[in-house]
C-alpha cells in the first residue's frame, strides 16, 4: 500500500518517502537498487520474475539481465544481505528473486496506537547476524593496553586473529569486511578483536611489535575464556596465528589461513632490485599515509581490490582513513615488512587450511606454497582471483566459505 512503511531488521523502508534508513539514518541507495528493493518487499508473499522486475524498474527501457544484476548487489549490499548469505533477498533459480527477511508493515497514522502491524517469519534458514547482535568488550594487555573484542553468532567458536585496517563496529557497514563477518559467523560464534593502533582499540600504545600482537591474541583468548578453538588469520593476522599456534599447540584446534604469508616484503627481499622495490614501496606509503594522500590510498586500495570499482576503492580509503591514524598506519606497514615466522612455522601441530588468491596483487601466492611446504599436517587451495580480499560478488567468496566450513566439520 502507497505510504507504508516496512520494518527489517534494523533497517526501514518508507515507500512514500522513497527511502531506506538504517537505525534512523539515511542510507544512501542507488534509485533503480531502490525501487527493485521497494518492489521486492510489496511482493514478498510471492517470487518476482526477472521480468516483472525488468518491467517494473526499467518501463519500456530496454536493459540487459546484467544492469538486474547489478541493481540486485547494491540492494543486497546496501540491507546487509549478499548474494551467498540471502537472509534478506533469496535467488530462486530459473524463476526470479523473494524478499525473505522477517518483516513488519507499518501503515501511516496518527499515533503508534492506530498503527496495523503483521509479521511475516522468515524461510528457515541460519540466524540473522549483525552489528546490533554482537557484543563488544575489552580487556587490558601486559603493558595496559585497550584491546576491543566482540563476538557475534551462536555455536561453535572461530577465532579471527587480528590484522590491519579492521573496526569492530564499523565493518558492518563496508563492503571490505561484511561479508566475511555475516559468512564467518553462520551457525557458529565469531570471535574477533581490533589489532593494539586500530579500530576500537587503543590508538597510543608502548608497544608496536609483532611479539606484542601476539600477546595481544593471548589476552583475548583469556578474556573470553577460550579452551580450545579453531584460529582463522588473514593477511599479517597469519602470522601471528602460526605463532600463537606454536606457542599454544594445546589450544589451537586447526588453523585457517587466507592470503598470509610468512616473510614480510623486506625479509624476502633476496636481490638488490627486490630490496629497492620493498624499500620503494615503503617510502611511498610513508608519504602517502603521512600526508594522506588521496591518490596514494587509492593506488593502495586497488592493490587490495584490484577487480574493485573506482567506488568500491574510494570506500576502501574512506574506511581505512577511519581504521588508524596516518603515524600508526606508517608503523603498521613498517612492522609487516619484517615480519618472519619461517623458522617456527614446522612447529605447528594442527591441521591447517591455507587459502589464496592465485593471482594475489598484495601478497603473491609463493608465500601461501611456502607457508604449506614449511606447516607439517597443511593443505593449500589456490582459488581464481586478484583481490588480496576476497569480495562478495566474485566466485572465490562462496568456494572460500565452503573450504572453510568443511575444514571445520571434518
Amino acid at each position: 500500500m502507497e505510504g507504508d512503511k516496512y520494518r527489517f531488521g534494523e533497517f526501514e523502508l518508507d515507500l512514500a518517502r522513497h527511502q531506506l534508513s538504517r537505525a534512523g539514518e539515511p542510507v544512501h541507495v542507488e534509485p533503480r537498487a531502490l525501487d527493485l528493493l521497494c518492489h521486492l518487499v510489496e511482493h514478498r508473499d510471492r517470487v518476482v520474475p526477472k521480468n516483472e522486475l525488468l518491467d517494473e524498474v526499467w518501463g519500456d527501457r530496454f536493459v540487459s539481465e546484467a544492469a538486474l544484476t547489478t541493481a540486485l548487489r547494491t540492494a543486497r549490499l546496501a540491507v546487509g544481505d549478499t548474494g551467498s548469505l540471502q537472509q534478506v533477498i533469496r535467488t530462486v533459480h530459473r524463476r526470479g528473486y523473494q524478499f525473505v527477511a522477517a518483516v513488519t508493515a507499518v501503515a501511516d497514522g496518527p499515533s503508534a496506537a492506530d498503527d496495523r502491524e503483521r509479521r511475516v517469519e522468515p524461510a528457515a534458514g541460519d540466524e540473522p547476524v549483525g552489528a546490533d547482535r554482537q557484543t563488544i568488550r575489552f580487556c587490558r594487555a601486559v603493558d595496559g593496553t585497550r584491546i576491543a573484542h566482540a563476538s557475534v553468532g551462536s555455536g561453535p567458536p572461530l577465532l579471527k586473529a587480528a590484522n590491519w585496517m579492521t573496526h569492530l563496529d564499523l565493518e558492518w557497514s563496508t563492503p571490505v569486511w561484511s561479508h566475511w563477518l555475516r559468512g564467518l559467523a553462520r551457525k557458529r560464534r565469531l570471535v574477533r578483536y581490533d589489532e593494539r593502533g586500530c579500530g576500537l582499540s587503543e590508538w597510543t600504545v608502548p608497544g608496536f611489535t609483532f611479539d606484542d600482537w601476539v600477546d595481544d591474541l593471548e589476552t583475548v583468548v583469556d578474556a573470553v575464556g577460550l579452551d580450545r578453538f579453531p584460529l582463522l588469520g588473514v593477511s599479517q593476522g597469519g602470522a601471528v596465528a602460526v605463532a600463537y599456534a606454536v606457542r599454544h599447540p594445546e589450544r589451537v584446534s586447526r588453523l585457517i589461513l587466507a592470503g598470509a604469508y610468512s616473510r614480510g616484503r623486506q625479509v624476502r627481499a633476496r636481490t638488490e632490485t627486490e630490496r629497492d622495490e620493498a624499500a620503494l614501496d615503503l617510502d611511498l606509503a610513508r608519504v602517502g599515509w603521512i600526508h594522506e594522500d588521496p591518490r596514494f590510498l587509492r593506488v593502495f586500495a586497488s592493490q587490495f581490490l584490484p577487480d574493485g570499482t573506482p567506488q568500491e576503492w574510494d570506500e576502501f580509503t574512506a574506511f581505512q582513513r577511519q581504521t588508524t591514524s596516518p603515524a600508526n598506519g606508517v608503523r603498521f606497514l613498517e612492522e609487516f615488512a619484517r615480519i618472519d615466522v619461517s623458522d617456527i612455522a614446522h612447529r605447528v601441530a594442527c591441521p591447517t587450511l591455507i587459502i589464496h588468491s592465485r593471482d594475489d596483487e598484495r601478497v603473491p601466492v609463493s608465500q601461501a606454497s611456502e607457508l604449506a611446504a614449511l606447516i607439517p599436517d597443511s593443505r593449500l587451495v589456490v582459488l581464481k582471483s586478484r583481490n588480496h580480499l576476497f569480495t562478495a560478488f566474485e566466485p572465490a567468496w562462496d568456494e572460500f566459505l565452503a573450504h572453510i566450513d568443511a575444514f571445520l566439520a571434518e
